[in-house]
């Protein structure tokens, strides 16, 4: 009890001290923007959207086009922008480059990567994975066709989707996103995670973005991080731990 009267004197007196009101913060921690990343859509997050909105969240996901790494961002900027009041901006694997790149918005309160890429100024999807850990797996990557990736329908499930059940990784497979190269290739101008609280989800049995890298990216950020047993389709397959740290980073607002 003495601890918890102590946490909120201390909270009472840094709001004073930037002038921002209980029930402004209250306000600035209920907006959550989910971003996507390569090969799949927005559809994905629906177990963590369904957690979120349970618990009182304004929950937007963004669809992007995945075509470059300018449209993915306008994309994501207009959701933010149409939201009241800061938001927690979500990314997993690519999208986490997009939120690098777009969380430098006004409106951002913080970042949380689900395993995914957390690149410096400069860096893209194509620098970060040019010198693999040795003995990391090779993701499935087919050769592109007309500017766009995809992932080997036959070892999706065991690259990306591995621990999500048999049927709903099926479907994933074949309903794959054509993945623009050029959206590999955009390069971040200035991370928001240096300006901005960053969270990090790590996922422990990645076949797509190895741990040990993730690992690496979220330490250079200063990442908050959990690490939990999953594929890269951890958000799928484990919503809830997703969705706590979500809301976790939501109440840096409180």
């Amino acid at each position: 009890m003495l601890k918890t009267s102590l946490l909120a004197a201390a909270a009472s007196l840094t709001l004073a001290a930037t002038g921002t009101t209980a029930s402004a913060a209250d306000a600035a921690a209920k907006n959550v923007v989910l971003v996507h990343g390569g090969f799949v859509d927005g559809a994905g997050w629906k177990g963590v959207y369904d957690l979120l909105k349970k618990d009182g969240y304004t929950v937007s996901i963004v669809q992007n086009p995945t075509t470059s790494l300018s449209d993915d961002v306008a994309a994501t900027r207009q959701a933010i922008g149409k939201l009241d009041g800061p938001v927690v901006l979500v990314g997993h694997s690519y999208g986490g480059v997009v939120i690098s790149e777009a969380g430098t918005h006004e409106k951002v309160q913080s970042v949380v990567y689900i395993a995914a890429f957390a690149p410096d100024k400069g860096e893209s999807v194509s620098s970060l994975i040019a010198n693999p850990p040795a003995g990391a797996p090779v993701p499935p990557i087919l050769p592109p066709v007309d500017g766009f990736l995809f992932l080997d329908k036959a070892k999706f499930a065991a690259s990306f989707a591995a621990d999500v059940d048999a049927e709903t990784a099926a479907f994933m497979a074949d309903s794959q996103v054509p993945w623009g190269v050029e959206a590999l290739a955009g390069a971040v101008t200035e991370p928001a995670w240096k300006t901005k609280p960053s969270y990090y989800l790590v996922a422990g049995e990645d076949r797509m973005i190895p741990p040990a890298a993730q690992q690496m990216m979220a330490k250079r950020a200063g990442s908050t991080v959990v690490e939990v047993p999953g594929s890269h389709a951890v958000y799928v397959s484990n919503p809830r731990a997703v969705a706590e740290l979500i809301e976790k980073a939501a109440e840096v607002a409180n």
